[in-house]
């Protein structure tokens, strides 16, 4: 079923509108704002990593209120509860029983900021909620606000007292994103946009709007030739002489949906090579593992090893003509 040309142009006219109003008042995060529509149209959630004080926050924020969404944000922290996540069951004196009371896990966007700086046990309430979109405490289950979409962040330098995500949790992001400091022209930007602050123009897209979007990214066409293209991209990272786990088919499947979004957002009902490749460092830097050879000729820049290994990877499966 072919996607009308009106829908294709208007959903990148506001991808394009919001990414150029955050960026105006984010400084460079033009490019991160395509990842973070790609993940939310997907259904997907996204992990920032970088130093304090890359307006980590902020793009979160000024990203869900763009979008028209409700936005809640938690630092977490080692003395951490899952309840503190996911809300409690309390007793109500007046009707004498037992409800739940919902945590900040229930919005649009939530903000898990620092996620690495808290006990595995609070980091998979928060898995739930991200694969299954539903919480349950006490054998009480409540479903969570659609559309549902997690940010992640974690700080690359301060590991001492930090707790490292599980590999199934960081499986759930599909794309863990490296931020980096801006440029001194950028910086210059950032002191401009704080005198000039703009204003956002085009009406935001708002839930019911990201479900239709997201029911729109299948009709999206994808050829045998890029399905084939994409499985022999993934399989080629489980070859490397240096990866202890590669790509698991959960991210193959993860992937064909991913380019269907960045085509979608492009204002295409079709994939071509170019929406995979755009990814790739993204959406496997997470999902690589080392072995231990590996490991010590790395040093301290192992993530330098993964990009190599994904870009020879890349390099080396030819993509459809």
């Amino acid at each position: 079923m072919s996607i009308p040309k009106t829908d294709l142009a208007n959903i990148r006219r506001t991808v394009v509108d919001v990414q150029r109003h955050i960026g105006s008042r984010v400084i460079g995060s033009e490019r991160i704002v395509r990842f973070m529509f790609i993940a939310l149209f997907s259904d997907n959630h996204i992990l920032l990593e970088g130093f304090p004080g890359l307006a980590k926050t902020m793009l979160a924020n000024e990203f869900s209120r763009a979008l028209g969404l409700e936005f809640k944000r938690i630092q977490f922290t080692p003395d951490m509860l899952p309840s503190d996540v996911t809300g409690s069951l309390t007793f109500n004196m007046e009707t004498k029983k037992m409800e739940f009371r919902k945590g900040p896990i229930f919005c649009n966007v939530l903000l898990a900021d620092e996620m690495n700086r808290t006990p595995p046990k609070v980091q998979s309430a928060l898995l739930e909620g991200m694969e299954e979109k539903q919480v349950t405490q006490g054998g009480i289950t409540e479903v969570l606000p659609v559309p549902f979409f997690a940010i992640a962040t974690q700080n690359p330098v301060e590991q001492e007292g930090t707790f490292p995500i599980a590999e199934a949790l960081l499986d759930r992001f599909l794309f863990r994103y490296f931020m980096q400091y801006p440029t001194r022209e950028q910086e210059m930007q950032i002191l401009r946009a704080q005198v000039t602050p703009s204003e956002m123009e085009s009406k935001p897209l708002g839930p019911d709007e990201i479900t239709r979007i997201r029911k729109l990214i299948n009709d999206v066409y994808v050829s045998e030739e890029i399905m084939n293209y994409i499985v022999d991209l993934i399989r080629k990272t489980r070859e490397s002489k240096k990866i202890y786990l590669g790509a698991s088919p959960r991210t193959t499947a993860k992937f064909l949906k991913a380019i269907r979004a960045n085509a979608l957002i492009n204002g295409r009902d079709y994939v071509i090579p170019e929406d995979a490749k755009f990814m790739t460092t993204e959406l496997l830097n997470h999902r690589l593992i080392l072995n231990s050879e590996a490991i010590i000729e790395s040093g301290s820049d192992l993530s330098g090893t993964v990009r190599e290994i994904i870009n020879e990877s890349t390099l080396s499966v030819r993509p459809p003509q």
